[in-house]
């Protein structure tokens, strides 16, 4: 792809990465992808078990769901199960067989995940009183839990989620702020999995229907050929505009999203098309690279299918908030980031002189929107839960619709056997999810059996000295770090739990948090969520960026590096929503909603010219420091600061307008 021929040949302008070569990247950036292929006849054996696990989900979403143990007990059985099947202990093992402890592992996986079935009734009964074997199975849970965590999402969470179970047991140990009275070995076990508060708990719950149903969902799309369609729409409509491969990046990848809930599989799956395309018409690599990672990063802000962790919001808020409410309010901040990040490439593209494609490397227009029924599952579901259906059977309809798209068109082959196919997909797709919500889970238990989250937010609240602004630094540092180690469920579950209290706290507090204004739950939930899946893209440790990186042959840092600089909205956005509920679209209204968004965007073009450096013509360092300033003041919600800032805007445009001809100052590159 980089020889002197394809350079010069326009038709490599749409040229992607092979397969083999995506998946090498995927393997190498995103542990979920690391999976074994055996060749024996394990293979078939793990191919229907695989099977039989998409249809015990999708039967228990048809005809309802077994008593809780069992529903997800059953669910994390097969997930850990496969889990030691499929995803070696290490990455340097073999990929072709499977070593006989990890046979010994899935057979405990197996065994613990039946047990609550077999036992059920006396363990009801049992009211927390554990014989000697339910204490042995219920260690075995817990270890391979840590275990499955461990290989299928990687070390940091399982560090995360021990260090939390030697808290339980050690707290009269610990600092006065954190010290708690201390749990048995015996409580501790049946905290974690013979109650529904520990493995078994909201986040594994929601990983054994909603999570898994639009996984499945997200399985079939692919098999529609939807993706692929998602890449000629991006171009047909974005491809001829200034800079147009980043544009058609930002548009296919915001589209992804609704197929993948991670970063890195955007970011290979879009990136492997759009990346190429950019460079070839003049984008620095490291440019190119962050504009696909920033983008496939914002794909699990889109709705309406957010990633995993907006369903987890869904019970942790509860209230009778439904999914369709967190999508709603969730659409202008997704929107002012893909705005941000739009307008940054845009000014790039002027400051270097990008062109569009031309009229022969776009795909053929009329072709591309005869095809436009390829989104009807999309725009099914949207409908569906607007109209108040269940999600989970939102999910259905939408997976019923797929098969239909998959037979009419006539890109793709769709029979039987792709079905079949889309079901094992979809099961192994949810098998990294199950094993982090379920070790997720140990940490929550903790934290509520401990008090753990109402210290930590008082203690918060105190270091930030009872300022808003402050706290709210702190626990987007938090969320930052623990987003470089965990994945995003996992990563939202522990700062829902910890740091949202205290944003409540301050926000609401003259009241509990249970009684605070759903207004300012949502405000704190989606200030934690937000950063915890901007953190693919933050150095030193963003996966995305470093994904990016390894098809545009840039180096990761400096990729990262710009990725952050492009998301800068992503940065902001969090803080806008908590001084500025209106952008969640709650109580407010559409005359308060649009002075919001309006000046929202204009803040974002200041700040994007502030930051890239070139409007009409070049700018100079104090120009970008006044833009930068008068962004932040739009950006900031209170009428005076929007006032001056868009003076200050409305001054610095004509002043560009007025000399855009005038070509000095230097020429200031993100590279």
């Amino acid at each position: 792809m980089t020889d002197k021929k394809a350079a010069l040949d326009p038709g490599a302008l749409h040229e992607s990465l092979t397969l083999e070569q995506q998946q090498e990247l995927l393997e190498k950036y995103d542990l979920e992808s690391n999976q074994r292929n055996p060749q024996n006849f394990m293979k078939h054996i793990i191919y229907f078990g695989l099977l039989a696990f998409t249809l015990f989900q999708v039967y228990t979403a048809i005809f309802g769901q077994f008593p809780a143990q069992i529903q997800r007990t059953v669910h994390i059985g097969f997930a850990l199960t496969f889990v030691f099947l499929l995803f070696p202990a290490s990455r340097k093992l073999s990929k072709r067989t499977i070593p006989f402890y990890d046979y010994i592992l899935a057979v405990i996986a197996i065994g613990v995940g039946s047990y609550w079935v077999i036992n059920y009734d006396r363990l009801v009964q049992s009211l927390g009183q554990l014989q000697t074997m339910d204490f042995y199975i219920g260690i075995l849970a817990v270890i391979i839990v840590l275990e499955g965590a461990r290989r299928a999402v990687g070390l940091p969470i399982t560090i995360i989620a021990g260090l939390f179970l030697l808290y339980a047991f050690y707290g009269p140990y610990m600092p006065d702020f954190m010290a708690h009275r201390g749990q048995s070995l015996d409580s501790i076990v049946n905290l974690m999995f013979f109650s529904t508060d520990g493995i078994l708990g909201t986040p594994l719950a929601v990983s054994s229907t909603f999570i898994f149903a639009f996984l499945l969902f997200g399985a079939f799309l692919v098999k529609t050929g939807v993706g692929e369609y998602f890449n000629d729409l991006a171009i047909s409509v974005a491809g001829k505009l200034v800079g147009g491969p980043a544009k058609v990046a930002i548009f296919s990848s915001a589209l992804q999203g609704t197929i993948s809930g991670s970063s890195v599989a955007n970011v290979v799956t879009s990136g492997s098309y759009t990346i190429p395309m950019m460079k070839r018409l003049g984008y620095n690599k490291n440019f190119a690279g962050a504009v696909e990672a920033s983008a496939s990063t914002g794909g699990q802000l889109m709705p309406p299918i957010m990633g995993a962790a907006a369903f987890l919001m869904v019970e942790f808020i509860g209230r009778g908030v439904t999914y369709w409410d967190i999508a709603k309010a969730a659409a202008i901040p997704a929107i002012l980031y893909f705005t941000g990040i739009w307008i940054m490439t845009h000014f790039e593209a002027k400051r270097l002189g990008l062109r569009g494609l031309k009229d022969e490397e776009m795909p053929d227009r009329s072709k591309v929107f005869k095809k436009i029924y390829l989104l009807i599952p999309i725009v099914l579901i949207i409908i569906l839960m607007m109209s108040g259906v269940p999600v989970i059977h939102a999910a259905l309809y939408g997976i019923i619709s797929c098969i239909i798209v998959g037979f009419i068109n006539p890109d793709v082959k769709f029979g039987l056997k792709e079905i079949i196919d889309g079901m094992v997909d979809g099961a192994r797709s949810a098998l990294a999810v199950a094993a982090a919500t379920a070790c997720a889970g140990i940490i929550v238990g903790v934290v509520v059996k401990t008090g753990l989250g109402l210290s930590l937010a008082n203690s918060l609240v105190k270091l930030a000295g009872g300022s808003i602004l402050l706290t709210l630094f702190f626990v987007m540092i938090a969320s930052l770090i623990l987003g470089m180690g965990a994945p995003t469920t996992a990563n939202y579950v522990i700062t829902s739990t910890i740091a949202a209290p205290a944003i409540i706290a301050l926000l609401a507090p003259d009241v509990p948090a249970s009684a605070a204004p759903l207004i300012v739950v949502l405000s704190a939930h989606f200030f934690v969520f937000y950063f915890g899946i901007i953190a693919d893209i933050t150095p030193p440790v963003a996966l995305a960026a470093f994904a990016a990186s390894g098809i545009s042959g840039g180096d990761p840092i400096r990729t990262g590096v710009n990725s952050a600089k492009l998301a800068i909205a992503a940065f902001i956005i969090p803080y806008m929503i908590v001084f500025s509920p209106a952008l969640l679209m709650i109580d407010v209204t559409i005359w308060q909603i649009l002075w919001v968004v309006f000046t929202a965007v204009m803040g974002m073009i200041a700040i994007g010219v502030g930051i890239i450096g070139y409007w009409y013509r070049p700018v100079s360092w104090i120009e970008r420091i006044v833009l930068l300033a008068a962004g932040l003041a739009m950006i900031y919600p209170e009428s005076l600061s929007d006032t001056i800032g868009l003076i200050v805007f409305g001054i610095m445009f004509v002043i560009q307008y007025v000399t855009r001809n005038k070509e000095n100052g230097s020429k200031v590159a993100i590279s």
